[in-house]
């Protein structure tokens, strides 16, 4: 058995260094200034050449610039987030878990139909209608994709959809309203998960799925994907609270969007599970450096931006992203494993409702 256990892990690894050798770009979480396009009415007057003022510009509904809003942190907002982060948690590992027990469930379901009634399935193609032999073919296109590929289709979707939402000019004022954490707005809980889905230029989503592209499969094949679900949700809510604790803390209240605190997540988890992966940056092919090395730089430069108050990027959401995904390497084993009483109660449960 514990042989067993070290070929996996051994196997695993290898499977990390060749998806984590692509190269990297850094995740990053947008901070929203007064200047910042998403703040600005779509509709924009010029005068010759010259764009109007920004002091000028307000966001569709007539709220007020980020610059102008009030920059203290209430306390109720701050109780809001952290009691909203812990049940959202909660939630997002109890939904995994019966998940995971639902997918167990059908997939023995489906061996099962496939060996009683395999003779009729394997009936030639000339048999079929177009559409039966048109989800055949997409279903076998899905089954060819990585489980990792599997898990970040899903994500992207909605980060996509989210970046084209944006874009409509009706839809502004509710984008910025739901889709942008700010710890000193008065809808606080909700945007600190939809933000993570939210992406305002190209350049942003296109670094954030491309890293989390980079470093998914390797997450799932080590996690599981009901468990990576689960702690990618949950990553993302928990570092927009660290997020607004730190705006709360230094009187900085903001808008901030991006899914890079769960993408963080996801990167130091395999850089501290597989800490000798060698790594590289986009651009620069040569220069490589292992994965545990990378990971402190990173954790190092957001760490200085917390400090010295560079606003351009979240750094504390990235901060807190990180310090999750190594949490979940060094201790995520044991508290995942504590889910077999939920497993437990949830089949006896299902058990008595089919009776």
């Amino acid at each position: 058995m514990l042989m067993s256990r070290a070929l996996c892990r051994s196997w695993l690894s290898q499977v990390a260094c060749h998806h984590a050798k692509a190269p990297l770009i850094l995740p990053y979480r947008h901070t929203i200034t007064s200047g910042h396009p998403a703040t600005r009415s779509c509709r924009r007057t010029f005068h010759g050449n010259r764009k109007q003022s920004t002091r000028d510009l307000k966001p569709m509904g007539g709220e007020p610039a980020a610059a102008e809003q009030n920059t203290s942190v209430p306390l109720n907002n701050v109780i809001k987030a952290v009691a909203f982060t812990g049940a959202f948690t909660v939630g997002c590992f109890a939904g995994a878990t019966i998940l995971e027990y639902e997918n167990t469930r059908s997939a023995i379901l489906a061996k099962a139909r496939q060996a009683r009634f395999g003779w009729w399935q394997s009936r030639s193609v000339a048999d079929r209608n177009y559409w039966t032999q048109l989800k055949q073919d997409i279903q076998r296109h899905w089954d060819a994709l990585t489980p990792g590929d599997k898990m970040f289709a899903p994500i992207f979707l909605c980060n996509a959809l989210a970046f084209a939402l944006w874009r409509v000019p009706s839809l502004r004022t509710t984008m910025m309203t739901y889709f942008t954490s700010n710890p000193a707005a008065r809808v606080v809980c909700w945007p600190m998960f939809l933000s993570t889905f939210s992406h305002y230029s190209a350049m942003h989503i296109f670094a954030n799925m491309y890293v989390l592209h980079s470093f998914a499969n390797a997450a799932v094949l080590s996690l599981g994907k009901e468990q990576f679900l689960a702690v990618y949700l949950s990553a993302g809510v928990f570092s927009s609270l660290m997020s607004m604790l730190y705006k709360a803390g230094t009187s900085s209240a903001g808008m901030s969007l991006g899914a890079s605190g769960a993408i963080m997540t996801v990167l130091a988890y395999v850089c501290a599970q597989y800490p000798d992966t060698q790594l590289s940056i986009l651009f620069l092919p040569a220069l490589t450096f292992s994965a545990g090395a990378g990971i402190k730089v990173i954790m190092g430069i957001d760490f200085a931006g917390c400090v010295l108050g560079w606003k351009f990027f979240d750094h504390a959401a990235h901060l807190g992203g990180a310090m999750f995904g190594i949490f979940w390497a060094t201790y995520g084993a044991q508290i995942w494993a504590k889910r077999i009483g939920l497993l437990n109660y949830y089949h006896d449960l299902r058990r008595t409702k089919q009776k």
